[in-house]
């Protein structure tokens, strides 16, 4: 396992209950980045010139999806028809393209079973987020969903990760939150949990470092054992 930590993160805990235990959810539980990417090439295709840069779609991936869109179009009567393609897209293929990442079932499972509350903290759309969990067969270890329709400040902002844990009944200071973009941490950075980045996921070491998380690690598998760490003995 891979640690880096951060002492501002570190805060005392008051009780010893069984932490909280919040995940994003497309490119930390879900491996969907072929999904994305194919539907913005296919949205690019029909409404754009030139080869698309998946390289700037990536870098925003973890924020709301109108305001990728926005940022990329430059033209706001291109939005409304983007989206559509995008989700239209994202509809017709998304049970064939998205993947669990290997050992993410099992280790939710292991968590849950311990006791730890959870709940998946991302910016995509409630209903497209409630649809990849029930694919992926999740939901039996997930108890709360906070998605974009559930707050109106997202990610960076920490408003969501405040609302799951006001959701679960935990404190910043007995919650962990795992996720693989650098807006996952600096929201959880803000919110005051102890934050997590993923290594699987489509962002580099040095991005993630760069939003100083309090800990970094290589595979799902090595949460459970950071987890026991963290816990006051």
């Amino acid at each position: 396992m891979t640690h880096q930590q951060t002492a501002y993160q570190m805060t005392p805990r008051s009780t010893t209950r069984p932490l909280a235990l919040l995940f994003d959810l497309d490119g930390t539980l879900a491996d969907s980045v072929e999904l994305i990417v194919s539907a913005y090439r296919h949205a690019f295709a029909a409404h754009l010139s030139g080869t698309p840069n998946d390289e700037q779609w990536i870098s925003g991936m973890g924020t709301p999806l109108m305001g990728q869109i926005r940022a990329l179009v430059g033209d706001d009567a291109l939005v409304a028809p983007f989206l559509a393609t995008y989700r239209e897209f994202q509809q017709l293929n998304h049970d064939r393209l998205l993947r669990e990442f290997e050992g993410v079932r099992d280790t939710l499972a292991l968590l849950h079973g311990q006791g730890h509350p959870t709940a998946v903290v991302t910016s995509k759309a409630n209903e497209g987020a409630q649809r990849a969990i029930e694919l992926l067969e999740l939901a039996p270890y997930l108890d709360e969903l906070v998605g974009l329709d559930s707050c109106e400040r997202h990610k960076p902002e920490p408003e969501p990760v405040l609302l799951a844990l006001e959701l679960l009944g935990y404190s910043p200071s007995e919650a962990v939150f795992l996720g693989d973009s650098p807006y996952d941490i600096r929201a959880g950075n803000a919110a005051g949990v102890t934050t997590v980045a993923a290594l699987w996921g489509p962002f580099a070491r040095r991005t993630l470092e760069a939003a100083s998380p309090s800990f970094l690690i290589e595979h799902i598998r090595d949460l459970p054992a950071l987890v026991d760490s963290l816990v006051p003995k």
